[in-house]
């Protein structure tokens, strides 16, 4: 297995803090935080790279916020100053784990996330199910036949849908440290990551990473490859499917996947975690699969319930507050292409519609060019 050397040393590097603060400044650059740096970017830079190289940089406190959205979650913001440092740190790590990082494993990497996840979850339902073919026998006069039929309600195979009981919290620093050493031969970033790991009061000391940071995603990625690695290498599971916690494993057999699922609890208790006991179960494919926002069935998907009506109640909001005097349709609606992006996914045209009525209704829209416009972003 190949170690990377002297790698701080190229952590350090102008280009590599030029490029981590670019990254850090990209789509904050009106923050007060941001814009405070900016006034004098390149010495404050210059004032980095040189605690960075003699191991003087301390993380400054986290500062902690409340977000219910749809789940109440603890969010932890770094200073604008250490949030360059994480996307420096992640430069390295980056293209040394994308190496070894399973296919099937999703979030947060180029051309992966959510719907190439749902994708790959439609084919390996229908390679496990092998397309909905029953085998049936029939009898006709004198001798029985054989034949193939589909049949929906009869939908063969399974799925072990499960996550980790809270993750973040739970990650242990020195088990990840360990993973990253098998990569990793360079005390002096080891320092660093440590630094980063420590700038958080969790509730047990040397566990948990605060959600926010940019290093704490990655970490939390790294952390579970190393289940990865053992769901297709030890269990030989092959249709297999990784975002962050979340994880999918399909097989025809219900008995194989108690089986994986035992011997998955026992694996994880060696690097400090456990299966979520009331989110980790056993599925038929014909009941439909809740997954990464979808309630995917065999031949259609649905949004899950919660997400639709925390949608529709922040739209109701959003619609009333619009003024029809001072603004387009066009403008609310473009605000409304990041979710109709991720609904066109499932079976949600008659949302997605209403959501289009109502916005011609709040508008007044009677010019049929500009509603035919409008009703082409369905």
């Amino acid at each position: 297995m190949k170690r990377y050397k002297n790698v701080y040393r190229k952590l350090c590097s102008s280009e590599n803090i030029c490029l981590a603060y670019l990254k850090a400044k990209k789509g904050k650059s009106k923050k007060l935080s941001v814009v405070e740096f900016d006034k004098d970017f390149k010495e404050n830079l210059e004032n980095l790279k040189t605690d960075l190289e003699n191991m003087n940089y301390r993380p400054r406190p986290l500062k902690k916020f409340i977000v219910r959205d749809p789940k109440t979650r603890t969010i932890h913001a770094s200073a604008f100053r250490d949030r360059i440092v994480h996307h420096a740190v992640i430069n390295i790590l980056d293209p040394i784990f994308e190496k070894i990082f399973i296919y099937d494993f999703f979030a947060s990497r180029k051309d992966k996330g959510t719907h190439p996840a749902i994708q790959r979850f439609d084919y390996f339902k229908r390679k496990v199910s092998q397309n909905g073919l029953i085998l049936k026998t029939a009898s006709s006069g004198g001798g029985a036949n054989n034949f193939i039929v589909r049949d929906y309600d009869s939908i063969q195979g399974y799925c072990l849908k499960a996550d980790i009981k809270h993750y973040f919290d739970s990650v242990d620093h020195e088990v990840l440290i360990s993973i990253l050493r098998k990569k990793i031969k360079d005390g002096k970033f080891i320092w660093l990551v440590r630094l980063i790991l420590k700038n958080f009061d969790s509730e047990v000391k040397g566990k948990g990473m605060p959600l926010g940071n940019y290093t704490s995603q990655f970490f939390a990625n790294v952390y579970l490859n190393e289940l990865d690695y053992f769901v297709k290498h030890e269990l030989k599971a092959k249709y297999y499917i990784r975002y962050v916690d979340d994880f999918v494993i399909l097989h025809r057999s219900k008995k194989r996947l108690e089986y994986f699922k035992i011997k998955i609890i026992e694996f994880l208790k060696n690097i400090n975690l456990e299966l979520h006991p009331d989110k980790s179960k056993i599925i038929p494919l014909r009941k439909g699969v809740t997954f990464l926002g979808y309630r995917v069935f065999y031949y259609h998907k649905l949004l899950r319930k919660r997400n639709i009506r925390i949608f529709i109640r922040k739209f109701k909001e959003k619609l009333d507050n619009y003024d029809p005097t001072q603004t387009s349709p066009n403008k609310l609606i473009e605000e409304l292409q990041g979710w109709f992006g991720y609904a066109k996914w499932a079976n949600t045209y008659k949302i997605r519609k209403n959501i289009i009525d109502s916005i011609v209704e709040k508008f007044n829209t009677k010019d049929e060019e500009t509603k035919n416009k409008i009703y082409e972003k369905l």
